[in-house]
């Protein structure tokens, strides 16, 4: 339960940092504690959609990822971050994906951070109750 947790917080931080150096990313949200919630809420929705969709769409373009030796894949990323997008707006949360290359962007800043940070934080525990 806390690695789903620290998960969503990693997510959470990535779309921050994506609000902060994508210029067609954005929340919206008067106060900070709507702010906070919009980008917990799109972290979930992300991971939703990257545990869902993504191992289809994996599966039935497997050609293609052999085929482009797997540059696809940032297309499929930047599509899925644009679906992320499209579905926040559907829920009614203020989230903002401008466009596909806003959204190219996003994906690749969301896995750069994602990665530096499940460096840092460490997302499992062992039996024994600690850091492993």
């Amino acid at each position: 339960m806390l690695a789903l947790v620290l998960k969503v917080v990693v997510n959470a931080i990535a779309l921050w940092v994506c609000t902060l150096v994508i210029p067609g990313i954005a929340v919206g949200g008067s106060d900070q504690g709507t702010w906070i919630g919009t980008l917990v809420l799109v972290a979930v929705i992300f991971g939703l959609v990257n545990a869902v969709i993504k191992p289809v769409i994996k599966t039935i373009g497997c050609a293609f990822y052999l085929l482009t030796l797997g540059l696809i894949g940032l297309i499929v990323n930047a599509l899925l971050f644009l679906l992320v997008g499209w579905i926040a707006d559907q829920v009614g949360l203020p989230f903002e994906v401008s466009g596909f290359v806003a959204a190219f962007f996003g994906a690749i800043v969301m896995a750069i951070v994602g990665f530096i940070l499940h460096l840092v934080i460490p997302d499992r525990f062992d039996q024994k109750g600690g850091l492993g």
